[in-house]
């Protein structure tokens, strides 16, 4: 059997795919089974044992529709259901499959009049669902993230003296979204609470800035690598931390995949979304009772409200892992 799997984006989304990629791979004996995504996100597949083709949107949609006639699929699955993956499927006929339900208008109840008819089931789960038609089953291994050979981080020269492997905390400081990040003042509280404990910051060349100015202010020992590591070191940064603090971003989904113990910050979109960390020691920090609260299934460039109390009266003082 010969399977297409359809997620275009992002990296946390592409993540929580790993578990039914996975299934489709072990539990189907003989399954090829290849992925369709764009080149940005190839380098999540570099290492993995269970996608046998990539297909990349890196032209026009025809282009790949072109590609993928010829491949001869015999089941789709639909990780993406938006309009793109959906022209696929239709330019595909004859090929049977099924997309994963977003429950956009449960979604929306909860972001307009916050009703709450969300379904307390993780998005991986509903992932599987839509391949649930070809017998695949939930084997309770999580998500899987390979680090390519050569890319894991050596300590000892890429970090100062004062980091050692299980003894510094990781803190992930972006978010594609503003109000899905804590404001710089919040970062500079919350790496002052850590003290004394070692703190690798961790984010894309946006965040390097807001990194400087956080480890000028720090009390105690703070490397900013943001900005300084590729994803997979980023990944291999996080799988050698004692624990890890993290927005609802993409690597908060990659600590996940190695087990780590994480502390998720929540600003404007909320865990009931079905987005937390998976299948792994967590617990989220949140302002309770809100009433603007989500504000937006995705995020923002500011706080519509104007006081952005969501991330600004989060609280920080509390007892972190020895």
């Amino acid at each position: 059997m010969k399977i297409l799997v359809l997620r275009f984006s992002s990296i946390g989304d592409i993540v929580l795919t790993t578990p039914v990629v996975r299934q489709l791979k072990t539990q189907l004996p003989g399954a090829q089974v290849h992925f369709a995504t764009k080149p940005a996100f190839a380098r999540l597949f570099e290492a993995s044992p269970y996608v046998d083709k990539l297909h990349l949107l890196s032209g026009s949609l025809s282009q790949l529709v072109r590609e993928l006639r010829t491949e001869r699929f015999d089941y789709i699955v639909d990780l993406h259901n938006n309009l793109r993956s959906r022209l696929i499927r239709l330019q595909l006929p004859g090929v049977p499959g099924q997309a994963f339900d977003k429950l956009n208008w449960q979604k929306y109840l909860l972001v307009q009049f916050k009703i709450n008819r969300l379904p307390p089931v993780h998005i991986v789960d509903r992932y599987r669902a839509a391949a649930a038609p070809l017998g695949i089953r939930d084997d309770g291994e999580g998500l899987d993230y390979f680090i390519p050979p050569g890319a894991e981080v050596d300590l000892a020269t890429e970090l100062p003296a004062g980091f050692q492997p299980w003894e510094y905390v990781a803190v992930a400081i972006g978010a594609q979204h503003a109000t899905k990040r804590l404001p710089v003042e919040k970062l500079i509280e919350l790496v002052q609470n850590l003290a004394p404990r070692p703190v690798v910051l961790l984010g894309g060349p946006e965040d390097e800035s807001t990194g400087h100015v956080i480890q000028l202010a720090a009390t105690s020992l703070v490397f900013n690598g943001c900005g300084r590591f590729s994803l997979h070191q980023s990944a291999s940064l996080l799988r050698q931390a004692h624990f890890v603090i993290s927005h609802d971003t993409g690597l908060m989904h990659i600590a996940s995949a190695f087990k780590k113990e994480i502390y998720s910050v929540w600003g404007n979109t909320v865990p009931q979304f079905g987005m937390y960390p998976y299948r792994t020691q967590f617990e989220t920090l949140e302002v309770p009772g809100l009433p603007c609260r989500p504000c937006s299934k995705i995020g923002f460039a500011q706080c519509p409200q104007g006081h952005f109390k969501c991330m600004r009266n989060q609280d920080l003082a509390r007892e972190w892992p020895a």
